[in-house]
């Protein structure tokens, strides 16, 4: 299984709990990973408590996330300054996904054949 990880935004505490509860029985590929901390350590420690629905290998993600991480550093810094701007109300949000799995996704929102 290959994975991406990608941090998607900024949210309020409550904004990202309420959509967690309701897209969590529709999630296939894909778990939306919060944390009121820009770094590596944060969200590591929020893989930690990933609903163990996913048949995943946690190594594999685990390794996406660190090379996110170190091969996308301007990119950290521009959401780490993002959260600080928005409060401590808030978190950052990131998405870690099955790359075929986030794939037949996006396919079937854009109706397009496997």
């Amino acid at each position: 299984m290959e994975y991406t990880f990608e941090i998607v935004g900024v949210s309020p505490l409550l904004a990202f709990f309420t959509y967690q509860h309701q897209t969590q029985p529709n999630s296939r590929g894909a778990e939306y990973l919060a944390t009121s901390r820009c770094s590596l350590d944060a969200f590591l420690e929020s893989l930690e408590t990933m609903p163990t629905r996913q048949r995943w290998n946690l190594d594999q993600a685990v390794e996406s996330v660190i090379h996110f991480w170190l091969n996308h550093p301007d990119e950290v810094h521009h959401w780490q300054r993002r959260l600080e701007d928005a409060g401590t109300e808030n978190l950052l949000i990131a998405r870690l996904a099955d790359l075929n799995a986030l794939r037949v996704e996006f396919e079937a929102l854009l109706n397009l054949p496997s």
